[in-house]
């Protein structure tokens, strides 16, 4: 049978067909049921604890706090820190936390930008759930995490130090849901230590579900303050940083800016200073204090130049990390602005011309899927490939299109729950237009495309980062997009998206189904009285021949000295012949069903060898799809890695024999299917394929 994981994907994309991990219907993080636990804790009139993430050091983490201070930590509820505690307190607002032990300003400045956003807010932190009403000690909060929504519980203990809170802490002391939501979240990467260090990318895009994009300020575009405003005022999140320092520490320059930190964007505009037009910047600390001391600061002489009515909309002096810069400053201070939304509407300014968003998940596996980047043009073509066909604008949507009119995101999904362990892969991808030759090419574009045709887009570098985005200019047309991580033979999982103002059809290039057409047969050396005369050798005295005569015969005639390699036929493959060709139903084959036979296996066996490039007698994942396209399958890739999984020893190469026996029964699956089909090949489903052929 295929391995838990074959059949856990096949159930997850179910899943995802009815709907399972929107946000209106998330994925229950861990198994964990809010509604159901809610109901235990009332029926027995206790108050929750949550056994997935204990309230104790395993779920601090490794290397956050000294051994001395881990010690003195005790988790406790807020019921127990305060007399009155409550989830909000007039409201929530940027101004209502302030970071403790755990290095995650990125996530606090992603915080901050939540803050303005309230139905996004209402997404992440349901409101059915307070400390007065119904309060058992748990709460839920939801986030997106690599193409689903999930709903995360936690308990209410929270670790605190002589009754003070160890992390983020709010600055209303009955105030909790800036720390239960962190504690949320840690619980989603695995630990609180695993939430030190990061980007705003990151904890933006899981709050919202949406689209990324990251602007380099030393590359920024020219109207990037205009991108900014559209953004401020379209219900996007936005965030930033700054360049590194020397050291690995948040050193405060002289002029205010923390090295390699985190801000928020809060808020945009454009003021007239001595009737001169100036584009500023509002930026937050996430620490809470620490503000810029330059141009356009809250004690700074640029405020005596503007109008009083700009002076009070504007300037709020106060030591609580919010501050203005003007956007050269910001450009010069800054290294990146992320900006996240569910609808990048804004890039134009065009609100009647909606972008369309496409999203596909994908698989690179190494020795099937995994070729590497355009350096290595042998494999390149093995990655994975997506056909996009891009139709023209209509003419008012033209109009107002702006220079670049697609987005290509690629993002990579850990293979590990804990996110200090996660080692992110250099990831790219690139974009080819399709030549007239290719054009309705069925399956993936062979080598020879990529040799002779240069992509026409690709992303500037590849990153170890979650996510890697470009913007593109395209012309209405038909083109490849292939996702790569730079070295080949690395196996990773991710997610490609594509949003465009044109209607844009995205699918899979190696198909989603598979092909199978009539095997071309070639007749073997010997003639039929040769296979007569060798059938009798092994035949009984009803001239018939059973599994285990099968085997011997095949074992010796076919095999001859190969199968002290690989052991031979096994006797449960032989009894699967003699099934498949046994039309009579006696469990035995007569001459002429074992002359249909051989003339198979002898087909196989040589387009078995003539694809064995490696000539060291078993077939590699590349060599495998060469020699089923050889035996009449067209395979998409994930059916190829289930045969592989299915017929593939610990290495998934495949022996001669396992190849004969896959090939017959998908031989056998297709006369099966095809009554139900009206053309000449016929189409099977993975997961149709995948159970059919554990029992044929």
């Amino acid at each position: 049978m295929p391995p838990p994981g074959v059949c856990l994907n096949i159930m997850n994309e179910r899943h995802k067909e009815n709907g399972v991990g929107s946000v209106n219907n998330p994925v229950k993080f861990l198994d964990q049921d809010y509604n159901q636990l809610l109901q235990y804790c009332r029926i027995r009139n206790v108050r929750y604890i949550d056994d997935m993430f204990p309230p104790d050091h395993r779920s601090i983490g490794k290397d956050l706090l000294t051994p001395e201070i881990l010690a003195r930590v005790e988790w406790t509820r807020p019921s127990k820190i305060v007399q009155d505690p409550h989830l909000f307190v007039e409201g929530v607002s940027r101004f209502d936390f302030a970071q403790g032990a755990v290095e995650n300003c990125w996530f606090l400045a992603s915080i901050g930008a939540l803050t303005f956003q309230k139905d996004i807010m209402r997404q992440v932190i349901p409101g059915d759930q307070s400390f007065q009403d119904n309060y058992f000690g748990l709460f839920h909060f939801r986030f997106w995490r690599f193409g689903k929504w999930v709903d995360v519980v936690i308990d209410d203990k929270l670790p605190t130090i002589n009754g003070e809170l160890v992390c983020v802490s709010s600055k209303t002391p009955n105030e909790f849901w800036p720390a239960l939501l962190e504690k949320a979240y840690a619980k989603v990467c695995g630990s609180y230590a695993d939430m030190n260090a990061g980007t705003c990318a990151e904890a933006l895009v899981d709050f919202t579900g949406g689209v990324h994009m990251t602007f380099n300020l030393k590359e920024a575009p020219s109207d990037l303050w205009d991108l900014m405003y559209r953004a401020a005022k379209s219900q996007s999140l936005m965030g930033c940083g700054t360049p590194q320092g020397a050291t690995s520490k948040n050193t405060v320059l002289p002029n205010g800016i923390v090295e390699g930190h985190a801000y928020t964007v809060t808020g945009v505009t454009k003021i007239m200073s001595n009737g001169i037009p100036v584009k500023l910047v509002r930026l937050f600390n996430p620490w809470g204090h620490g503000e810029w001391k330059g141009d356009w600061c809250d004690h700074s002489p640029k405020w005596q130049t503007v109008s009083v009515e700009d002076r009070a909309t504007c300037l709020k002096i106060d030591e609580d990390g919010e501050f203005w810069m003007s956007m050269e400053d910001f450009t010069q201070s800054f290294s990146d602005v992320d900006i996240c939304c569910q609808c990048p509407d804004f890039l134009d300014g065009n609100s009647s011309c909606h972008w369309i968003s496409k999203f596909h998940d994908g698989r690179w596996v190494a020795g099937i899927t995994a070729g590497g980047c355009t350096n290595h043009k042998d494999t390149f073509w093995t990655n994975p490939q997506y056909y996009i066909k891009l139709d023209k604008l209509d003419d008012h949507c033209e109009e107002t299109q702006g220079q670049k009119n697609i987005l290509v995101t690629l993002m990579q999904k850990p293979d590990k729950r804990n996110r200090r362990l996660v080692s992110n892969l250099h990831i790219g991808f690139s974009i080819f237009q399709v030549s007239e030759q290719f054009k309705g090419h069925g399956g993936k574009l062979p080598a020879a495309f990529f040799y002779s045709n240069p992509p026409v887009a690709t992303t500037k570098t590849y990153l170890n980062a979650r996510e890697v985005m470009e913007f593109f200019s395209l012309k209405p047309g038909e083109y490849i997009i292939v996702p790569s991580t730079f070295n080949p033979g690395e196996t990773a999982s991710f997610i490609l998206g594509v949003l465009s103002k044109a209607e844009t059809h995205l699918q899979e290039n190696s198909g989603s189904s598979m092909v199978i057409t009539k095997p071309t047969t070639n007749q073997s050396k010997e003639n039929g009285e040769d296979k007569v005369t060798l059938f009798r050798q092994y035949s009984d005295q009803y001239e018939e021949v059973d599994a285990e005569q099968l085997q011997k015969l095949l074992n010796e005639k076919l095999l001859g000295g190969y199968q002290q390699k690989t052991g031979g036929f096994g006797l449960d493959s032989c009894r699967s012949m003699v099934a498949m060709m046994d039309l009579s139903v006696t469990g035995t084959l007569s001459g002429k069903e074992f002359i249909r036979l051989w003339n198979r296996v002898a087909t196989y066996k040589e387009i078995f060898f003539r694809t064995d490039t490696s000539k060291d007698g078993m077939l590699n994942l590349n060599e495998l799809r060469n020699a089923l396209e050889g035996a009449g399958m067209q395979v998409s890739d994930g059916m190829l890695s289930l045969m592989a999984l299915r017929y593939g020893g610990s290495s998934g190469e495949i022996s001669l024999e396992n190849f004969i026996c896959l090939v017959l029964r998908m031989d056998c699956l297709a006369k099966i299917f095809k009554r139900l089909s009206d053309g000449e090949g016929m189409y099977l489903k993975e997961r149709e394929w995948m159970y059919l052929s554990m029992y044929t």
